[in-house]
């Protein structure tokens, strides 16, 4: 006598779909992941305000707009990225600092002697006070760079390389005050 098996395929597929629901759902009840997507990990039962200071351009090499936007940059990610209410003075978290640094320095030469890339690079000082925790305190430099080629003059691309150099240099300090990484 031969047996044969009879079990369909739809049978074999529902019988794994059905394991493969118990191990997500002991995977899930098992495990607890918590992750902000803004970045941030602030604990806003305690920390509500931050202060956010203007910072003022102490570079010898200075372009007029760098400033406003440093400053505005700065205050619309921790306004759009966190829960934080900016306020004037007075702040659970307060950030304040200095633009340091403005430099345009060649960085590579061609092969007939002439510089081939300029590199723009701008260092900001950031003294960030955390009066929930003073642990958390510190003064740090943060610096970003952008090149570009010789061929190009700077009031072409300054603009859109500030900016660049804003953003990076804003995010390194959101990441350094409240997103803890």
């Amino acid at each position: 006598m031969i047996w044969t098996n009879k079990i369909s395929h739809t049978s074999i597929v529902s019988r794994w779909a059905k394991v493969g629901v118990v191990c997500l759902a002991m995977l899930l009840t098992a495990c607890s992941v918590s992750y902000k997507f803004n970045g941030a990990s602030i604990d806003y039962s305690k920390t509500k305000t931050i202060q956010i200071a203007d910072f003022p351009i102490r570079s010898s090499y200075v372009w007029g707009p760098m400033g406003p936007i440093f400053n505005n940059e700065l205050k619309d990610l921790f306004g759009k990225r966190t829960r934080l209410q900016q306020v004037k003075r007075n702040g659970d978290l307060k950030i304040e600092g200095e633009i340091t640094r403005y430099e345009q320095p060649n960085k590579a030469v061609s092969s007939d002697g002439y510089s081939a890339m300029t590199e723009l690079s701008m260092t900001v000082n950031v003294r960030f006070t955390n009066n929930t925790n003073h642990n958390e305190d510190f003064e740090q430099q943060f610096t970003a760079r952008a090149s570009f080629p010789s061929t190009q003059s700077l009031n072409s691309v300054q603009e859109e390389l500030v900016t660049q150099m804003v953003k990076d240099i804003c995010g390194q300090i959101f990441n350094a005050t409240v997103a803890n990484w």
